[in-house]
């Protein structure tokens, strides 16, 4: 039998099959190697009186923080007031979530709280590059949100305050009754359990923690960022030289595709940094 797993609680794991749950556990020769986590499509099997895992079906990706496995898009749940919009914050989300193989979705909060024209030029450049952006604030049907949550297993990303919570409690009011009895049941502060699990929300699947709380590079592959940069796609592989940086190099496609208007300036500012701290890391 195939299931993807959706819950784990210490060495328990709920796998969805066929609109039930069952409660399997892994072989004890696969818990010596490559551990199940939440996200993985597995193979199981019925051994007398319980289910076991047999096989973890090939990942497309995984995420280390929380640990979920084939995960189909991030949203970057961005507000516009308390905390107050950041370009670059927004970017560099961008630029991990991108780096992990994730697609990212821009998911504007508070919009209601500030003049949104004031932003229209600057939501214009992410469009323009082919990013999504949803807008979603109280009161909102959040039919955007709800199409591009059904059918995928999500995760949320953003600054604290950004409004992660509040936007998953009106698409379902049960969410956050679920993880404070989570929390109360697991005891805070306490890690002798290891606990996570995806939320059925909206007709798709949510992890119920941040899914990129660091905005650290230092330890992450940023060789082949230019090439996941939406805005720079159009022309990577144009420059003069097969090895260049988008910096100071004659004949880069990217900087003239800058000097002409055509890339959102503060993405590529925030790319030249993150290089520049490449530099800093000694990679």
């Amino acid at each position: 039998m195939q299931g993807r797993i959706i819950k784990i609680i210490s060495n328990q794991y709920t796998i969805e099959y066929e609109n039930q749950f069952v409660v399997a556990w892994p072989r004890g020769k696969m818990r010596k190697g490559q551990a199940p986590v939440v996200g993985d499509w597995v193979e199981f099997s019925a051994v007398h009186d319980r289910y076991v895992i047999e096989k973890i079906i090939p990942r497309t990706n995984r995420l280390l923080r929380p640990a979920i496995a084939n995960v189909d898009q991030a949203l970057i749940v961005t507000s516009m007031k308390d905390p107050d919009y950041s370009c670059h914050l927004l970017n560099r989300l961008i630029f991990l979530v991108s780096l992990s193989h994730v697609e990212p979705i821009i998911c504007i909060t508070k919009s209601d709280l500030v003049d949104m024209t004031k932003y229209q030029t600057e939501m214009a450049w992410y469009e323009k590059a082919g990013y999504t952006l949803i807008y979603t604030y109280p009161g909102s049907d959040d039919m955007d949100l709800k199409r591009i949550l059904k059918d995928k297993i999500s995760v949320l990303c953003g600054q604290s305050g950004a409004g992660k919570s509040s936007l998953l409690n009106r698409l379902d009011p049960s969410f956050s009754l679920q993880t404070q009895e989570i929390s109360k049941a697991l005891g805070r502060g306490k890690h002798t359990t290891r606990f996570c699990q995806l939320h059925s929300v909206a007709n798709g699947w949510v992890a119920d923690t941040p899914g990129f709380s660091s905005l650290d590079f230092s330890r992450i592959d940023v060789s082949h960022l230019d090439t996941l940069i939406k805005d720079f796609q159009p022309y990577v592989g144009q420059c003069r030289f097969s090895d260049c940086r988008h910096e100071k190099e004659p004949g880069c496609a990217i900087k003239e595709a800058l000097e002409h208007g055509l890339i959102n300036p503060s993405v590529y500012e925030d790319y030249i940094q993150i290089k520049r701290e490449e530099k800093q890391y000694g990679k």
